[in-house]
């Protein structure tokens, strides 16, 4: 992907994030845009779905995308639930149920071996949580927060545990229940973690 594709990327994420028109939203795209935090030309993980620069930023859009097409799904099915899962919560916990990664992975080269047989220097990444090792979906929610970005509960829940079950450790059954209870209480917990699916098991699937 090149910076003209990113750029573009870019804006489109803005505009959503925007077009919520919550308080806070310009320190939290300069908390994003910050050259640490390198959200926008991060990749979405080092050796699975979109592994390289803007990856993550095309993800996010993804599970945006696909999470506004499941609101309006369900809300034809079941009209009752149009509250609860309303569409500035859904793109807010969409767009931003992965700025967690956007500080864990560094440009590096690596030796990778090609079908020849000949070993070759190709640009990959390296991991390293040293940065708020706060965890994954808590991170997330953390990160939104101390923002100052104008968040609400059913979101915080949604980014928190927008990856179910394998975001918990399973002896916990403290976890299990908040988990549980979340998604009773909240069904954008549910939407959420089905637009994740979507995007990155379909939306990037790759033969």
């Amino acid at each position: 992907m090149d910076k003209h594709d990113i750029e573009n990327y870019k804006a489109e994420f803005i505009d959503l994030l925007k077009s919520t028109g919550r308080e806070g939203v310009d320190d939290l795209i300069d908390m994003l845009n910050d050259g640490k935090m390198r959200f926008f030309t991060a990749p979405a993980s080092v050796n699975h779905h979109l592994n390289s620069d803007g990856g993550l930023l095309v993800h996010s859009l993804n599970t945006c995308k696909a999470g506004l097409k499941l609101r309006e799904m369900v809300i034809t099915m079941k009209p009752e639930l149009e509250d609860q899962l309303n569409r500035d919560s859904v793109i807010v916990a969409t767009l931003l149920h992965d700025i967690c990664k956007a500080d864990i992975y560094k440009p590096t080269i690596k030796k990778q071996r090609g079908a020849d047989g000949i070993w070759r220097d190709v640009d990959s990444y390296e991991v390293s949580y040293r940065n708020f090792p706060m965890g994954h979906g808590e991170k997330s929610a953390m990160l939104a927060l101390m923002s100052g970005f104008e968040i609400y509960d059913d979101e915080l829940l949604a980014i928190r545990w927008h990856m179910a079950a394998w975001d918990l450790p399973m002896q916990s059954i403290e976890l299990s229940r908040c988990l549980n209870t979340a998604r009773d209480e909240h069904p954008l917990c549910s939407l959420v973690n089905l637009a994740d699916g979507i995007a990155a098991n379909l939306l990037e699937w790759e033969a």
